[in-house]
């Protein structure tokens, strides 16, 4: 367990140190994507659009939280074999299941609050994504593929949320390019819980006993090439040219491309990838290839 967690006298953390890890908060910058909107629509100064894209991101961030705590509570009996996942507050026994379930009632109270204010359609978009999740936790992460292909649409959903956040058009370049690599880093997950959990990795998550580490690494080959040429299409496109202002998005390729082999690197040659979220973040080559990609994109629409 993280030294930094406060304990009790039985060894277990304080129940709010339990409840902040529960919430995952590292996993918000998963959330960020429904920022993509308010970038590639060139409304990032615009106070306004700003503002709904940040309630957006909080009412996301409530949601996604209230959907880990729901999946924690159900993989309870599982995590507690996982030697990554043991200490998870529920499986470790930090929180109840009591108290796990009121804590996502009040987040799913602030998201659907925030959702509201945001519009029925928001809202909308916010319902199909915690139907998803139930349907993720009770049922789709026990069938191969179609797992992978939940929690990929589970990323498309962000992203159009924060289109019709700021109500802009979402393109459809958004929602592939969003997708196929969102199926590359899930894919790329399920690669490390097969060689981490070894011969345990079928009572953790039913689906793994279908896959293979040589089936999932061709999956990974499919998605990945499918991720960069239809980047480099994207930049490339006459349309997008006309709709952007600009005939220099391809300048950004190169961090696209370093940052695809740079986590298939990592995936392959160190078998991480297990948390997309906390590689990016521990990784520095990863991160700065990101940040460059983000700020060289904000150069280009905007200066």
């Amino acid at each position: 367990m993280n030294t930094a967690t406060q304990l009790n006298t039985d060894g277990t953390a304080s129940p709010m140190s339990a409840m902040i890890r529960l919430a995952r908060p590292y996993q918000w910058l998963k959330n960020t994507l429904v920022g993509a909107a308010l970038v590639f629509s060139q409304r990032l100064f615009d106070p306004r659009d700003v503002a709904l894209t940040a309630i957006a991101f909080v009412a996301f961030c409530a949601l996604s939280s209230a959907t880990y705590v729901l999946n924690d509570i159900v993989d309870r009996e599982a995590d507690r074999l996982d030697p990554e996942k043991c200490d998870r507050p529920i499986a470790h026994g930090d929180l109840t299941v009591a108290q796990a379930t009121r804590m996502a009632f009040v987040l799913g109270l602030i998201a659907v609050i925030l959702s509201i204010a945001l519009g029925k359609q928001f809202a909308g978009i916010a319902l199909l994504y915690v139907g998803l999740q139930v349907a993720y936790s009770l049922w789709a992460k026990r069938h191969v593929v179609i797992d992978v292909i939940a929690v990929a649409m589970g990323f498309v959903l962000r992203a159009f949320a924060g289109g019709v956040a700021i109500h802009v058009e979402v393109s459809p370049w958004l929602v592939f390019i969003t997708f196929v690599l969102a199926l590359f880093l899930v894919l790329a997950r399920r690669r490390h819980e097969l060689i981490a959990l070894g011969d345990s990795a079928t009572a953790h998550r039913g689906a793994l006993s279908q896959y293979s580490v040589r089936l999932v690494d061709q999956m990974i080959s499919i998605v990945a090439g499918a991720t960069l040429v239809s980047y480099m299409i994207y930049t490339a496109s006459a349309e997008v040219e006309a709709k952007l202002g600009t005939p220099y998005l391809y300048l950004t390729v190169p961090f696209v491309a370093f940052g695809i082999l740079r986590y298939l690197y990592l995936i392959d040659e160190r078998n991480e990838g297990g948390d997309p979220a906390k590689l990016l973040l521990q990784d520095r080559p990863l991160l700065f290839a990101v940040a460059l990609w983000i700020l060289t994109d904000i150069a280009l629409l905007y200066f």
